[in-house]
This record gives C-alpha cells, sequence and structure tokens, in this order.
C-alpha cells in the first residue's frame, strides 16, 4: 500500500473499454461460486468496510460515519464483529486499518481521514481482501462508493474469487452513474452479495441494511432469519436473487 498523499484534484474520466466476459461464461461462474460458497458459523465475524475517499465522496462523508455505528450495535448483546476500515483517495493511495472491534475507535479512524481528488481504485480493496481471506475468515465486503474507472472484467474476476471464498460484496453506491451501476451490480451477483442506493435521504434504511450485514457477516443466513426484522428479509430476498436488483 503506497504512503503518498498527493493533494490535487484529478478529475474523473469514463473507464477504458475492454472486451466482455460472454453471458454463459459469467452465469457458469456464478452457478460454481453457489455450490462451493463457504458455510458460515456463528461467533465472532470479522467485515471489512471499503470506501471511495476521492473528492467526489466529501459531501456523504460525515453520513458513513455515524451509519458505521450500526453494524456493531446489530450484534453486540449476541456476538462480536471485528471490522477493517480500508480506504482509497489521491493518486495511488490506498490503506487499511487493523481489524477494531468497537464502533468508537472506528469512527475515529474515519474522522481522521480527509477526501482527495483521484481516480478509482477498487481493484486494490478487492485484491486486498483477497489477501485477508487468506489469513482468517472473512464474513463480508462493504463498498461504499460513487465511480468506477478500471477494468470491469478485472474487477468481476476478483469479485467472483472472493465469491469462491465465502466473502459476498454489499454495495452501497451513492449517486446514480450509469457505468458504475452497471459494474457494481455485477460484482455483487458475482460474489454472491447484493447492491444498494446510498442516499442520504434514506440515511435510517441504510442503517438497517448495515445492520443486517453485521448479522450475516457473523451467523449467515440463519442468524438474518432468526432475527425476523424486515430489512433482514430484504437482505435475504437480496442475496438469494444475486444482488443484481
Amino acid at each position: 500500500m503506497s504512503n503518498e498523499k498527493p493533494p490535487v484534484r484529478v478529475e474523473k474520466k469514463a473507464p477504458p473499454s475492454s472486451p466482455r466476459s460472454s453471458t454463459q461464461d459469467i452465469d457458469a461462474f456464478v452457478r460454481q461460486a453457489r455450490s462451493v460458497g463457504a458455510a458460515r458459523q456463528g461467533g465472532a465475524g470479522r467485515l471489512i468496510l471499503a470506501l471511495d475517499a476521492t473528492m467526489s465522496r466529501q459531501p456523504t462523508w460525515d453520513l458513513a460515519c455515524s451509519l458505521q455505528a450500526e453494524m456493531f450495535d446489530a450484534v453486540r448483546s449476541a456476538s462480536s464483529l471485528n471490522v477493517q476500515l480500508v480506504y482509497f483517495r489521491g493518486l495511488g493511495e490506498c490503506r487499511a486499518s487493523k481489524f477494531v472491534a468497537d464502533t468508537a475507535s472506528l469512527k475515529a479512524l474515519m474522522t481522521r481521514i480527509e477526501c482527495h481528488g483521484g481516480y478509482t481504485q477498487i481493484g486494490k480493496v478487492l485484491s486486498h481482501a483477497l489477501k485477508e481471506v487468506e489469513r482468517g475468515k472473512i464474513g463480508a465486503l462493504v463498498y461504499i462508493g460513487d465511480a468506477m474507472e478500471e477494468d470491469v472484467d478485472e474487477l468481476a474476476a476478483k469479485a467472483g474469487n472472493l465469491g469462491l471464498r465465502g466473502v459476498p460484496i454489499f454495495v452501497f453506491q451513492e449517486g446514480r452513474d450509469p457505468v458504475a451501476e452497471a459494474a457494481f451490480k455485477e460484482l455483487a451477483r458475482l460474489s454472491r452479495g447484493a447492491w444498494f442506493r446510498f442516499d442520504r435521504n434514506a440515511a435510517t434504511t441504510l442503517a438497517k441494511l448495515l445492520s443486517a450485514v453485521a448479522v450475516f457477516a457473523t451467523g449467515g443466513l440463519k442468524a438474518l432469519s432468526a432475527r425476523g426484522r424486515a430489512e433482514d428479509l430484504l437482505m435475504i430476498e437480496h442475496l438469494r436473487g444475486g444482488g443484481n436488483r
């Protein structure tokens, strides 16, 4: 991970075009991922919270900081949750924190981060998650972002590999960039995760969905079904539908 911190802002450009995999190939890969996805057990869970910290995300950064508390609160009474913060910004800077077990520590990390202009680095986030799962089980990867400026097929391959290792990607998209939306839905589908809008006008709904992700990361679909809240049922519906809704 680079330690560079350039202050310059870089305007985002459209992602380079690249040949797409055939629908048949992708569907076959999804079937394989579903057949070998790792079963989750109850108890302590590890979750990666990844954030786009480029300049366009500055207006809603505080919202993300406040919503993360819901993840810890959702599992506090029944089990424990360890969350690692990963973020990218500027020209090549992508960093990861240690895993923390309380909302105060995570919020302290998040509030020290300033957004810098730059391109997206989602590929680095996914590569990092693949390395982490080799060290120990990861219950889920939550990604919050508004753009995608990378080779979508390369991202899809990494997302599929995360799915094969039992790590679903839950994407919360800010804004309505159609390129980002198509890519994010594909990452969610290939990893057996889910895609949702990230909207400050729906903060309450977002908080509940994040709590459902936390429950899933620690106990899987069984834990979501047992809790039985409306947001849990919605999450189950998205998961069983492949996340592409």
